[in-house]
């Protein structure tokens, strides 16, 4: 019994710096990072404590669980699911040729107008990469796009669900900093959709002062017969969207409910175009069972990991530590924004939500700063977090479905400029707060 709170006894700063070093020595072996924050819970709860702060542990563990909001988290992964399974994403890239076709570059251009409309149906990345990397992709390339330019774009807009909603990553937010889901829905609209439109000014400067980059404008007229088939392709994706945020900004419906009827409008549009097979809902039902499973497992293990941190008194010393870098507030955002920008290196952003959230989030708010707009900052991060090297999810989720010839390397490369146009947004967003709180 002697062992129980010994670790005590290194004090505050010491046992912060033991802690974080664990977590590093163990995750660099590749241990999954649910495990990892477990482990070093039950290490420092009963090194600390004793057995008798088990008890707490589990209590705030099962208060991140329980929310009822979380239940909207597998709805909109099953929603995903039953895209990836679906025609509805092929057919509605068909359909936006009749905006791409006109302009140079315009294949580029549509996939990320498709990437936005694909982010609004679901919030979630993954699917949406390999989705757009097995119908986007191969169209640039056969047409002469340059493989870096159609690359960047195929990763770049598919990792856009992080920001547009309904984002995951927003309603993992809201949960761990206690703040409404549909408000940072509302703030992330714009913020998402700016993003969207660096992307598309991009395409279209690289169009203007590299030519040889995209191919050139075929001006073959499109029969009012073909335009009215691929106008088919646009319906049953708006009426989705429609149903899932025009409930919840019109008061309709919580994001939860709204979530649940996200779910029955792309199973009813199966359906529709006959798609519709028990086997792919089995099949989406099992993938919805391991994503979700590995959400709640990374969850609950850090929300042990701070609960025991927090009693330690991790959490002030942390604050008052990054606090006392500087007295000017957006300086204090500024080493948010890098200590955020070095951990979606290595780590998950659910991971990094929950772990960081609890120091970052009162600190914001005894800055006098809105941990709405915060939130929409913080999701702006984890865009850049897909994509950055070494382990940026976006470019493995891409080269799982790419032709053989494309390397991991010429992914990353392809995504620096894209990356760069991340940081603006970020940069704008601190800049200027209104665009998300408007």
């Amino acid at each position: 019994m002697e062992i129980f709170g010994s670790l005590q006894s290194l004090g505050i700063e010491t046992g912060t710096l033991v802690l974080f070093v664990m977590l590093l020595g163990l995750l660099v072996t590749g241990i999954p990072l649910a495990f990892v924050t477990l482990l070093v819970t039950l290490i420092f709860a009963l090194g600390w404590f004793g057995p008798n702060v088990v008890p707490l542990i589990t209590s705030r563990v099962y208060s991140f669980v329980s929310s009822f909001v979380f239940v909207s988290v597998p709805m909109f992964v099953m929603m995903a699911a039953v895209l990836d399974r679906s025609g509805i994403a092929r057919d509605l890239f068909e359909a936006m040729r009749l905006i791409g076709g006109r302009i140079r570059g315009g294949v580029a251009v549509q996939t990320i107008f498709v990437a936005v409309i694909l982010a609004a149906m679901s919030g979630i990345i993954g699917g949406e990469v390999v989705l757009l990397g097995l119908i986007a992709l191969p169209q640039m390339l056969a047409q002469g796009y340059d493989r870096k330019l159609a690359i960047g774009v195929v990763c770049a807009g598919g990792s856009l669900g992080t920001m547009v909603p309904p984002s995951i990553v927003l309603i993992i937010y809201g949960l761990t900093a206690n703040v409404s889901i549909g408000d940072l829905f509302t703030a992330s609209f714009l913020p998402g959709f700016m993003l969207a439109m660096l992307y598309v000014g991009y395409v279209m400067m690289r169009a203007w002062l590299t030519p040889s980059a995209v191919p050139p404008v075929v001006n073959t007229p499109t029969p009012r017969a073909e335009k009215l088939r691929l106008m088919k392709g646009l319906f049953l994706p708006i009426v989705v969207v429609t149903m899932v945020l025009g409930s919840i900004y019109g008061g309709i419906a919580s994001v939860t409910e709204a979530s649940a009827v996200g779910v029955a409008g792309v199973l009813l549009s199966t359906i529709v175009r006959g798609e519709f097979t028990w086997s792919l809902l089995r099949e989406a039902s099992v993938q919805t069972l391991q994503t979700v499973g590995m959400i709640v497992w990374i969850g609950i293990g850090a929300s042990a990991l701070v609960g025991v941190f927090n009693l330690m008194g991790g959490i002030n010393f942390v604050s008052e530590l990054i606090t006392g870098i500087s007295d000017n507030p957006t300086v204090i955002i500024l080493f948010m924004m890098a200590i955020l920008f070095v951990l979606g290196m290595f780590l998950d952003w659910v991971g990094i939500a929950l772990l960081t959230m609890p120091i970052f989030v009162p600190i914001i708010v005894n800055l006098g700063y809105d941990p709405v707009w915060f939130g929409v900052l913080f999701a702006m991060n984890m865009q850049v977090s897909f994509l950055s090297p070494p382990f940026g999810p976006a470019a493995f989720y891409l080269k799982s479905v790419t032709p053989p010839d494309i390397s991991l390397g010429e992914i990353f490369s392809a995504l620096l400029p894209f990356i760069g146009l991340q940081i603006l947004a970020v940069a704008l967003l601190i800049l200027f707060p209104m665009i998300a709180i408007y």
